[in-house]
């Protein structure tokens, strides 16, 4: 990945493309879009050694473009393809004019800037070389043989689907308990009376969720009740509720699209991480800047 310090040092023009709403205020007005021809017609798109400008007649590429565009510093989200590669082109001319002065100026045969080359050529290179490590790592074989060890692992849990009505007090709640088991709807009831912003507009409804998810009382209460029955009030720390135990269910396991970024990322970290270690455990590596060891105090004589 491009030196993102060194390139916006080179150029103006690399913070104005970090300000989409600049950037599009100083691209040119798009053109109506020609109407769709067939693909047949269509160009075939230009390859990486094609030349989309030249500085001082040295090419800037179709692969400079491509490195340009996965810089962070030159994210533009909302511009389009078009106007996008525009902009990549007039800052790779403002980079290269930069830096061939630069090299006029024999800026680079500087010891520190042999230094900052050196460093940036080798973290350039580790990153690609933990890109192709992380490509091999994750393959489908992996990845279901986690999933399939992280299902196993995994105990039978019970999930509750149930409904409240939060109220201020006691009184209250055995009037809304009243109304639910007199035969009024118990949704209607909470729109209506419930004090929980959150659920209020959804009927009372708070979905499937695990017994730890519920502070106890209220936990306790629901996953002892069966599937349609309506509590007596519950009183937990922030007021009283009356509940309904919609249905009960084991937690369904997670499927493995669900969880394949998560082993992706597993994978991928364990992988580098173990090549990492690797490598230092076979390269001879000495530490010569460790502070010198304290000097031993001479023992203090004995007494008479």
């Amino acid at each position: 990945m491009p030196n993102t310090a060194l390139l916006r040092r080179a150029s103006a023009l690399a913070v104005m493309l970090a300000m989409p709403g600049f950037a599009l205020a100083q691209a040119p007005q798009k053109a109506p879009a020609p109407a769709s021809t067939p693909a047949a017609n269509t160009p075939a798109a230009p390859g990486p050694d094609s030349v989309a400008a030249t500085v001082n007649g040295k090419p800037i590429t179709q692969g400079d473009l491509a490195i340009a565009a996965e810089d962070p510093a030159l994210s533009l989200p909302g511009v389009d393809d078009a106007q996008k590669k525009n902009l990549l082109v007039d800052y790779m001319v403002d980079l290269r004019v930069g830096a061939q002065s630069a090299e006029a100026a024999k800026i680079g045969d500087t010891p520190e800037f042999k230094r900052k080359l050196a460093y940036f050529r080798d973290k350039l290179l580790l990153d690609d070389y933990l890109e192709q490590e992380a490509k091999r790592a994750v393959t489908p074989e992996a990845e279901h043989a986690i999933y399939d060890q992280t299902v196993k692992l995994m105990k039978p849990e019970e999930e509750v689907h149930a409904r409240h009505i939060l109220v201020d007090n006691e009184a209250e709640a055995k009037k809304i308990a009243a109304r639910i088991k007199g035969g009024e709807d118990f949704a209607k009831v909470a729109a209506e009376a419930s004090k929980d912003p959150g659920s209020k507009t959804e009927g009372g409804d708070l979905g499937w969720f695990t017994k730890e998810r519920m502070v106890p009382d209220f936990a306790n209460a629901a996953f002892a009740m069966k599937a349609g029955q309506v509590s007596e009030p519950i009183k937990t720390q922030f007021g009283w509720h009356v509940i309904k135990v919609e249905e009960k269910r084991i937690k369904p396991q997670p499927t493995f699209d669900e969880l394949k970024e998560q082993i992706d990322q597993h994978l991928i970290r364990k992988a580098q991480q173990d090549m990492i270690l690797k490598l230092r455990a076979e390269a001879k590596i000495e530490r010569t800047d460790a502070p010198p060891a304290p000097a031993e105090s001479a023992p203090e004589p004995k007494k008479p």
